[in-house]
């Protein structure tokens, strides 16, 4: 059962493994600016009709001698030839830049901020969308760029698993102004996404954190609400820590030192996480590191074969993820 269900998938994607053999000859870069080298036009179905509409027009002028048929079919054959120039021109001239991805979690989408920099008039009807959408998904964004100016278009993906994902090649497309040509061009970014592990939902509360060897004491409350133990500044503290007052009164960036900064460091350790399977493990630590960071705890993640120190804060936050999502 299982050899006669392939065989009909592979004949009938002839056009998706042409696709990719030709989309694999494409260069990888960032910066793509569209030539005539480059984009690729044809008509539409709209287009088909109307040459169709065009051609019973000049017959049946032909056939009765129309002069006023003559005039209005060369016209409108006129007006098409202009069309498919406008919609060639459109994408003509355009340059795409992709800035590396914002890293994102497996499952979830994350979004692609492609720039578009035009050096000449208003361009109008752009659609950008995945070049393999049955593989990649069928989003699409449409966006107009204003002459000699930019615009950013936003496009989600969702990478199924953690780790490196390489970022599928995308296809810009426009009909403008009639319909009656689809032009385009396909381009593949170098670029890379990073997909942390999953969090584990709903995430189990965080494992107790021991109090710090040699260090009992606990900080105490000062009038007004505030916590006597303070230090200088570090960065990765978050704006919470800052004690604003006395920031205000001596200038100096300092941040709290709460009782469990001073005195506690909650590690997360992959051997006290009791789950079975290792996406299992990498998806609780995940939702660790997320609740410790929510709840101001210095936290520092041990896996086998590596030990990242206790800290705070988003650059903290996001080498651990980054440890979790490449482990191996």
């Amino acid at each position: 059962m299982s050899g006669t269900a392939a065989a009909p998938i592979g004949w009938r994607s002839p056009r998706r493994r042409i696709a990719q053999w030709w989309q694999s000859r494409l260069p990888l870069t960032d910066q793509w600016r569209l030539t005539q080298r480059n984009i690729y036009i044809v008509p539409t179905g709209a287009g088909l009709g109307f040459a169709g509409t065009l051609l019973l027009m000049l017959v049946a002028s032909i056939n009765y001698q129309l002069n006023l048929g003559y005039v209005l079919t060369f016209l409108l054959a006129g007006s098409a030839l202009v069309s498919m120039h406008l919609t060639h021109g459109t994408l003509r001239g355009l340059t795409l830049r992709l800035p590396p991805p914002k890293p994102g979690f497996a499952g979830q989408p994350a979004l692609l901020d492609v720039l578009l920099d035009n050096p000449g008039a208003a361009r109008h009807g752009l659609r950008l969308r995945l070049a393999d959408a049955a593989r990649h998904g069928a989003g699409e964004t449409w966006c107009d760029v204003p002459a000699q100016g930019q615009q950013t278009a936003q496009l989600a993906i969702v990478p199924a698993t953690r780790g490196w994902h390489a970022v599928p090649a995308l296809r810009l497309e426009t009909r403008f102004p009639f319909g009656l040509f689809r032009a385009w061009t396909v381009w593949r970014p170098a670029a890379r996404l990073l997909a942390w592990p999953q969090p584990e939902q709903p995430a189990v509360p965080l494992p107790p954190a021991p109090p710090a060897p040699g260090d009992q004491a606990p900080a105490r409350a000062a009038s007004g609400g505030e916590l006597d133990g303070v230090r200088a500044w570090r960065r990765g503290d978050t704006l919470r820590q800052v004690a604003w007052k006395k920031v205000a009164r001596s200038g100096e960036l300092v941040s709290r030192e709460t009782a469990s900064a001073a005195g506690r460091e909650l590690w997360l350790d992959w051997q006290a996480v009791q789950v079975p399977g290792v996406e299992a493990r990498l998806s609780r630590l995940t939702a660790w590191v997320l609740a410790a960071e929510r709840q101001g705890l210095p936290h520092g993640l041990r896996l086998p074969g590596r030990e990242l120190a206790p800290g705070q804060g988003d650059a903290h936050r996001r080498q651990l993820l980054d440890a979790l999502a490449l482990w191996t």
